[in-house]
């Protein structure tokens, strides 16, 4: 019997975008031997618009927003789930705030619907550079030095935040806000002038950033897959020919070489595997994960962050280091299916009341 798959895509995010193209790439990759799948688009303003079921790939990502569909409320999914037409699983496609950030995830659970990826807790610290580095700390995970802001505190006192960046981070450092992915909004700063443009730039995009230490140190990633026991990948390094791996390298010039698998040794792997792992297990993980490292030239490795929903085509990082591993696009895409099967049903084993 097939798996009646519903795709939840777009979203309220600077990364909506980015989430139509992941949306597209996991369409096209999709064994519809095995997968009914079911379209739901949320546009920029946070419509929930159904789409027909989809009967193969689509060639342009605006066949996936649809101008005309059914409109419904988030919690018509119920209904769905519990219809004639019920959907098997939730995949969320979401990269972002609104999406990636535990929102969804938390109405998933409290409609009781199985779903792919992580979990509320994992979903909302990841989003939260902030919280995610105290989280990591709190672990012994080793990281950069690090601080952060709120508009308000920078906007009572702009003077005091650059001094205390410059006392405690210094220069070079990137200013981040603290709530977005992407690399958008993202800036390195070895000035005073370039770090006020950062605080700038930064707080059109979240009321929090995250500035943090720029180091020397390779960027190598590893991927992460699934839930009591997760496994890691082969390990992949990105080398940006600018300053570092922004928006534009990522998703616009390809003006970045990636490369899988990474020259590291079995005793480096082992440590960034290590590291890896217990990220995952101190966000309480599930299903999915890139782990982000700096490597420096003397051994030293820092956590940089992990990504709960990570560039999801098949020429992202996390697939093509997949694909490396061992498991290519369409058997990843199923992996994940199965490993959200298991976490639900699993958590159908629990009482709640005495």
């Amino acid at each position: 019997m097939k798996t009646k798959l519903c795709l939840l895509y777009g979203g309220k995010s600077a990364e909506h975008q980015v989430s139509l193209q992941t949306a597209k790439a996991v369409i096209g990759a999709l064994d519809l031997n095995k997968f009914d799948i079911h379209p739901i688009f949320i546009s920029t303003d946070g419509a929930w618009i159904k789409g027909s079921q989809l009967e193969g790939p689509v060639s342009d990502v605006k066949e996936l927003q649809f101008s005309e569909g059914e409109a419904i409320a988030p919690n018509a999914l119920t209904a769905s789930v519990k219809g004639s037409e019920g959907y098997d699983m939730i995949f969320p496609l979401l990269h972002g705030p609104n999406g990636e950030d535990g929102t969804v995830q938390g109405m998933l659970e409290l409609l009781n619907l199985p779903y792919v990826g992580n979990g509320v807790l994992a979903s909302s610290a990841g989003m939260d550079k902030v919280i995610m580095k105290n989280l990591f700390a709190q672990a012994g995970i080793p990281q950069v030095g690090y601080t952060w802001f709120i508009r308000s505190s920078w906007e009572s006192d702009r003077e005091a935040a650059y001094k205390q960046v410059e006392e405690e981070i210094g220069y070079p450092c990137f200013v981040k806000p603290a709530n977005l992915g992407s690399s958008v909004g993202i800036s390195k700063c070895t000035s005073r002038d370039e770090l006020e443009a950062a605080f700038e730039e930064a707080f059109q995009f979240d009321r929090k950033i995250i500035i943090e230490e720029g180091v020397i140190a390779r960027e190598i990633e590893l991927g992460v897959l699934g839930n009591d026991h997760p496994e890691c990948s082969v390990a992949g390094e990105i080398v940006p020919k600018k300053d570092f791996y922004d928006y534009k390298a990522k998703y616009e010039d390809g003006d970045t070489a990636l490369i899988i698998p990474a020259e590291v040794d079995e005793e480096l792997y082992a440590r960034l595997k290590d590291i890896a792992i217990r990220s995952f297990k101190a966000l309480d993980c599930s299903g999915l994960v890139r782990a982000d490292f700096f490597v420096t030239k003397d051994g030293r490795i820092f956590m940089n962050e992990v990504n709960t929903m990570p560039g999801f085509t098949p020429f992202s990082m996390f697939p093509l280091l997949w694909k490396h591993t061992g498991i290519d696009y369409p058997s990843l895409i199923a992996k994940l299916v199965e490993l959200g099967a298991e976490r639900h049903k699993e958590k159908q084993s629990i009482k709640y009341t005495m």
